[in-house]
C-alpha cells in the first residue's frame, strides 16, 4: 500500500509538472489554434489601480502618455484605492494630458478601485496595467492587436524582470516554466490565467466584475464561459523589478495563490468537460493539480522514509529528496546566485506559500487591501 501511496505521488508530481505540457505540446500540433491578429485601433481605456503610489504614479502615467497608439482613441484612468498620500494631486496634475482620476471613497481593494474604473470607462478594450510594470511604447498596439479575432476574449503579456541596473535582467527557470505553459495553452486551447500586471479583455466581457475575486484570473473565467478565449501574447511584454523586501514577495505569493483558490472555488461548474471540453482538463491541472503539489512532495517524501528499510533503491530515493531539500536550505541561508541552490530554494518557496494559501483559505481568510510593494 506504501508503495502505491508513493509512487502514485511521484506521478502526480511528474503529470503537473511535465506530463501536462506534453499533453498541450502534442494538442497544439494538431489544433494549431494561432491568432488572426491585425492593426487595429478600437478606443481603448487603460486602467491604472494605486493605493499610495505618490513615488511611482507620475512614471507610470508619463510611461502611459507616451503609447504609440492614437491620442483620440485611448483613455486613461488612474483607479486610487483610497489614496492618503500624494498620489491623488500627481494624477490630477496631469488632467490636461486626459488623464482621468476615479477615486473609492473607502479602501476596499484592488478589485473595488478597478470596478470603479470598469464603470466609468468608455473603451471597447479595457487595458488594466500595475503602476510599477513598465510597458514599451508600442505595447497597447500589440496587445490590442489580438482583438482582431472574435474568438479571443482576454489577452495576457508575457512577464520580464529589469535588474537592479535598469537592465532586463534573466527570468527565474520558475518563470520561464510559466510563460512556456502559457505559450503551449494558447497554442491548443485557452489560456487558464493572466498575468495580472499586464493584461487586456473586452469591457462586455469584464461584468459581472466580482471586487472580492482576483481580477485577472475571474475575467479570463468570464471569457470562458461566455464562449471566448484567452491567449498569451509574446510580442506584449511588461517589465518589472524583484521586491526588495523577500519577505512582502513571499507574502505575496501567498495572496496571489490563496485569492486564486477562492475564484476556482466559485468555478467549480467549469470542471465539467461536457461542457467546457479541453478547459475544464486545463483548469484541472494547471490551477488545483498544481495547488495540490506540496501535499504530494509531503506524502513521497514521508513514504520514502518508512519504505527505506523494505528495499535499497528507495533508500537512494529518500537521499535524494533529502539532499535536493538541504540545497533549497542551503539556498535560503546563502542566498546564492548559483542555480544548483537558487532553483531547489524557489522550488521550495513557492510550495510552501501553496501550504500556507490553503491554510489562510481554509480559514477564510480574505485578502482585499494591498500595499505597494517596494521593488
Amino acid at each position: 500500500m506504501l508503495e502505491i501511496i508513493f509512487w502514485s505521488s511521484l506521478i502526480f508530481v511528474f503529470y503537473a509538472y511535465f506530463g501536462y505540457p506534453l499533453l498541450l505540446a502534442a494538442l497544439a500540433l494538431i489544433r494549431k489554434n494561432t491568432v488572426r491578429k491585425a492593426d487595429i485601433t478600437p478606443r481603448v481605456s487603460f486602467i491604472i489601480a494605486a493605493h499610495n503610489e505618490e513615488k511611482r504614479i507620475g512614471e507610470k502615467i508619463k510611461n502611459t502618455l507616451e503609447q504609440d497608439y492614437p491620442k483620440d482613441r485611448i483613455e486613461i484612468i488612474a483607479a486610487s484605492d483610497s489614496s492618503t498620500d500624494g498620489t491623488d494631486d500627481i494624477v490630477r496634475s496631469y488632467r490636461s494630458s486626459g488623464v482621468k482620476l476615479v477615486r473609492a471613497p473607502e479602501r476596499k481593494g484592488k478589485e473595488n478601485a478597478q470596478k470603479i474604473a470598469v464603470d466609468a470607462a468608455s473603451g471597447e478594450i479595457l487595458v488594466f496595467s500595475d503602476v510599477a510594470t513598465r510597458i514599451e511604447r508600442d505595447g497597447v498596439r500589440k496587445i490590442v492587436r489580438n482583438f482582431n479575432d472574435p474568438t479571443v476574449g482576454c489577452v495576457s503579456s508575457v512577464d520580464r524582470f529589469i535588474g537592479r541596473d535598469g537592465r532586463v535582467s534573466g527570468e527565474s527557470a520558475y518563470v520561464k516554466y510559466e510563460m512556456f505553459l502559457r505559450n503551449l495553452e494558447s497554442r491548443a486551447g485557452t489560456l487558464v490565467g493572466l498575468s495580472g500586471s499586464f493584461f487586456a479583455a473586452r469591457k462586455s466581457l469584464c461584468y459581472p466584475w466580482m471586487v472580492d475575486l482576483q481580477s485577472d484570473f475571474n475575467t479570463l473565467i468570464n471569457s470562458v464561459k461566455r464562449g471566448y478565449r484567452g491567449v498569451s501574447d509574446p510580442d506584449s511584454i511588461g517589465y518589472y523589478q524583484d521586491l526588495n523586501d523577500e519577505k512582502k514577495e513571499f507574502s505575496r505569493k501567498v495572496r496571489t495563490v490563496a485569492r486564486g483558490i477562492r475564484v476556482f472555488m466559485k468555478s467549480l461548474p467549469m470542471l465539467n468537460p461536457f461542457r467546457y471540453g479541453l478547459f475544464s482538463l486545463q483548469l484541472f491541472t494547471h490551477k488545483l493539480c498544481r495547488w495540490f503539489i506540496p501535499f504530494a512532495l509531503l506524502t513521497s517524501l514521508i513514504s520514502s522514509v518508512f519504505l527505506a528499510g523494505a528495499a535499497h533503491h528507495y533508500i537512494y530515493i529518500f537521499i535524494t529528496q533529502a539532499a535536493f531539500y538541504a540545497l533549497a536550505a542551503l539556498g535560503f541561508w546563502t542566498r546564492s546566485e548559483k542555480k544548483a541552490l537558487k532553483i531547489p530554494f524557489f522550488f521550495v518557496l513557492v510550495n510552501l506559500s501553496i501550504l500556507i494559501a490553503w491554510y489562510k483559505y481554509l480559514k477564510r481568510e480574505t485578502f482585499v487591501k494591498w500595499e505597494p510593494s517596494a521593488r
